[in-house]
């Protein structure tokens, strides 16, 4: 016959419920993220397929815009020249290079990639508002209403960036990369894939670069990061940052470095404020709770 004690017995019943219940919870926020993911990627693919639609202006316009010597960023760049007199290095009038399909499925597969990339740049609004709406719920009515330009703040540096990256940073590194030569008997015949990786990359990961304010911001409050760390990493952020700047650009001309650097710079700055600004309020939160205690 068991020894057990009654209440020894209503005690482990209670434990297992309360971990029942627990473990049920984390099913359900589970159950809740993949609704949250499932409305995100149908979103997308919604705007893939809009993408799909009208994908010969896209194609013509948007994509192969940074192979045009009319595209917007070297028609300024030939202005500034001229204005200035900064020489004819600086304005550039010929993208030398051909752009080839080596793949039967090629143009297919690069008609539904763009169309499909296109879907995610319109539809990463949406996704952050998913994130938010799922985040949401875990917070406290001060970190909700702390927090609540979260969607707006995010998109509006995403898209920044990546129009930074679009009309700055891929033609820039797309001009310099076609006028690099090695040997004047070697002609360059790009592969469209290549040649949408490298604009779709630069385009997208300058967007997501954008975002850093958000991500220390984030990691501030997990207390991951301070601006004591980010002050004393100054000196090779900058180093970092200017050697992005010397690859991507297309002459030895500083107009160029500078007008790189400096938005990334000012990235970096601004990024230092927000942690600085999250390590202040949270210290005044503890003060104030020693004060009540």
């Amino acid at each position: 016959m068991s020894d057990k004690k009654p209440t020894d017995i209503i005690t482990a019943i209670k434990q297992k419920g309360q971990s029942l219940e627990a473990e049920m919870s984390f099913f359900d926020h589970l159950e809740e993220l993949r609704w949250h993911l499932i409305r995100s990627v149908a979103a997308i693919l919604v705007f893939t397929v809009v993408a799909f639609c009208y994908y010969d202006f896209i194609f013509g316009e948007i994509i192969m815009g940074p192979k045009k010597p009319e595209f917007w960023t070297y028609r300024m760049m030939c202005q500034l020249a001229e204005r200035f007199d900064l020489g004819d290095g600086f304005c550039i009038k010929e993208i030398p290079f051909n752009i080839i399909n080596t793949e039967l499925s090629g143009q297919f597969t690069l008609q539904m990639n763009s169309s499909l990339l296109m879907g995610l740049v319109f539809g990463i609004p949406y996704l952050l508002f998913e994130v938010w709406r799922f985040v949401k719920p875990g917070l406290t009515d001060k970190e909700s209403s702390a927090a609540s330009g979260f969607v707006i703040y995010a998109s509006l540096l995403f898209l920044v960036g990546l129009l930074f990256g679009y009309y700055i940073i891929a033609p820039l590194s797309v001009s310099f990369l076609a006028n690099y030569t090695v040997s004047s008997i070697i002609q360059n015949q790009i592969t469209i894939d290549s040649y949408l990786s490298t604009v779709g990359t630069l385009s997208i990961g300058t967007g997501i670069t954008f975002e850093l304010p958000i991500i220390i911001y984030i990691l501030s409050k997990l207390g991951l990061m301070t601006p004591a760390f980010m002050r004393a990493s100054r000196r090779y952020a900058i180093v970092i940052i200017l050697v992005i700047a010397a690859v991507v650009t297309p002459t030895p001309d500083m107009l160029p470095m500078i007008t790189i650097t400096l938005p990334l710079y000012l990235l970096f700055e601004m990024s230092i404020i927000v942690s600085a600004r999250v390590e202040r309020k949270r210290q005044k939160a503890e003060l104030d709770f020693y004060k009540r205690t």
